[in-house]
C-alpha cells in the first residue's frame, strides 16, 4: 500500500470527534475496481491511486458544518453510560461531551487552522457546547450549565488523550482504517457521490471473513484535494449506517483567526484542570452522581471491573483471530460467576439492571454466559468470569469462545 506513515501525518487534524471503537481493527487487500455511474463524472482511478490521493493530501484550514451519526442499537441502561438517551449537558469536560458522540445524531459547526488551533461547537437543540483548541490552551463551555473548562493540551492530550479526540475527524478515522489494511479486506471504488457540495469519489472497504457485524466502511474523498469528506460504516445487515461522520457544508478558506480566541462569560463557573472519567485512574467519572453509581455498580459484573476502570480481578486480555474476526477474551478473575451476582442481596439494584438489558442467555463448551448485543459490536460474558467481545456476530463469538477452551 503506497501510504506511510510520514504522508499520513500531513492531513489535518481537524475538530470533528467521533467515538467508534473497533472500526480500526478492518484490515485489507488491494482491489484495482473502479468507480461507476451514479454521481458526478469524474475520472476514473483505482483504489491505489485514490488512496494515494489521501496520503497526498495536506489542506491544514477549513471551516463548515458537520453531522454525526452513531446508531449502536444499544440497550437503553447501556447508551445512557455511554453518553447517549439520558445523557443531558451540565458539563463543561471535554471528555463528557465527546462522549456523547457514541450514540444519537448530533450537528457540529467547525473551524480549523493547522494542528494547533480548533473549534467544534455542538448544536444540539436550543443550547450549545463549544471545544476550542488554541495553541497551548484547551476550552469548553457548556451554555447550559454556564460552566467553562480550562486545561493545558500538552497535559490534556498526555493524560487524557484530549488532543488525540480533537484529531479524531473524517480525515483522522480515514486514515487510521487505511493505515491498518491488510489482507483480509478488499479495497474497491464505489460510486462518485456529492458530499457538502463537493464531487467525491468513494473508496470501499469490505471483509473477506465471514461472521463480521460489517458490511463495509465507505470512505467519500474530495475529488479536487484528497481530503475525506464522510466516513460510513455499513452493517452486514443492512439498514442505515451503524455510525455515519461527514460534512454538510465546508470551506477550505483559512477561518478568522479570532475564531479560536475564548473568555469565559460573565458569571460562568470556571474548572481548571481535567478529570479522569468513568475510565479513568479514579474510577469517578467528571458527570459524577447517578453515573458514578452506574459505573461502580457495573464493577461487581464479572469482567467489567476491567471495563468499567475498575481494579478487580487480573484484567488478563488475549487477542483472538485476526482482521475483522478478531474476538478480545478478557479474563477478569473475579470469582464470581453470573449467578452469583443475581443472587447476591449485596448486588446494586444498577448492576441487577445491567445483567437483565443483556440478551438470552447462551451455551457453549465455556459453559453458560449472557450476550449484550449491538449493531456493531457483541460481548459474551461467560459464566466463569471471562469477556469475549468483538466486531463480529452473535454465532461468530460463541464460536470463538468454544474454540478457545
Amino acid at each position: 500500500m503506497a501510504a506511510n506513515t510520514k504522508t499520513s501525518r500531513k492531513a489535518a487534524r481537524y475538530a470533528v470527534p467521533v467515538a467508534v471503537a473497533g472500526v480500526a481493527a478492518a484490515t485489507a487487500a488491494m482491489v484495482p475496481a473502479f468507480a461507476t455511474a451514479g454521481g458526478p463524472d469524474l475520472p476514473k482511478v483505482t483504489a491505489q491511486q485514490l488512496i494515494e490521493k489521501v496520503a497526498a493530501s495536506d489542506v491544514q484550514q477549513l471551516s463548515g458544518s458537520a453531522k454525526v451519526t452513531t446508531d449502536l442499537g444499544l440497550p437503553t441502561l447501556a447508551a445512557g453510560l455511554l453518553g447517549g438517551a439520558g445523557v443531558t449537558g451540565g458539563s463543561a469536560n471535554p471528555e463528557d461531551k465527546i462522549a456523547q458522540l457514541a450514540n444519537g445524531t448530533h450537528t457540529l459547526r467547525v473551524a480549523a487552522d493547522g494542528p494547533d488551533r480548533q473549534k467544534l461547537t455542538f448544536l444540539d437543540g436550543k443550547d450549545e457546547y463549544t471545544l476550542v483548541h488554541n495553541g497551548n490552551d484547551v476550552w469548553g463551555y457548556d451554555s447550559k450549565s454556564n460552566e467553562a473548562f480550562h486545561d493545558k493540551a500538552d497535559r490534556a492530550g498526555q493524560d487524557h488523550k484530549t488532543g488525540d479526540r480533537l484529531a479524531a475527524s473524517p480525515q483522522q478515522l480515514a486514515q487510521d482504517i487505511i493505515k491498518q489494511a491488510g489482507p483480509t479486506t478488499d479495497i474497491g471504488v464505489g460510486e462518485t457521490a456529492q458530499i457538502a457540495g463537493r464531487d467525491a469519489y468513494q473508496l470501499v472497504l469490505k471483509p473477506k471473513q465471514s461472521g463480521s457485524t460489517v458490511g463495509s466502511v465507505q470512505i467519500a474523498v474530495d475529488a479536487k484535494n484528497g481530503v475525506p469528506l464522510r466516513v460510513q460504516l455499513l452493517s452486514s445487515k443492512g439498514g442505515k449506517p451503524i455510525v455515519e461522520a461527514g460534512f454538510t457544508q465546508v470551506d477550505f478558506g483559512k477561518p478568522a483567526a479570532d475564531s479560536f480566541s475564548f473568555t469565559p462569560p460573565k458569571g460562568a463557573k470556571l474548572t481548571e484542570g481535567s478529570h479522569p472519567g468513568p475510565a479513568g485512574k479514579d474510577g469517578k467519572g467528571a458527570q459524577g452522581g447517578k453515573d458514578d453509581e452506574r459505573f461502580k455498580a457495573l464493577e461487581s459484573l464479572p469482567g467489567f471491573g476491567q471495563l468499567a476502570g475498575g481494579e478487580h480481578g487480573k484484567g488478563d486480555v488475549k487477542m483472538l483471530g485476526e482482521g475483522w474476526s478478531t474476538v478480545a477474551r478478557i479474563d477478569s478473575g473475579a470469582g464470581k460467576s453470573l449467578k452469583d451476582v443475581e443472587n447476591d442481596k449485596n448486588t446494586p439494584k444498577e448492576a441487577k439492571q445491567f445483567l437483565n438489558s443483556l440478551g438470552d442467555k447462551v451455551h457453549g463448551k465455556f459453559g453458560e454466559g449472557r450476550i449484550l448485543s449491538t449493531r456493531l459490536v457483541n460481548a459474551l460474558i461467560t459464566d466463569d468470569g471471562k469477556v469475549y467481545v468483538g466486531a463480529v456476530t452473535k454465532d461468530q463469538l460463541v464460536k470463538t469462545a468454544d474454540s478457545a477452551k
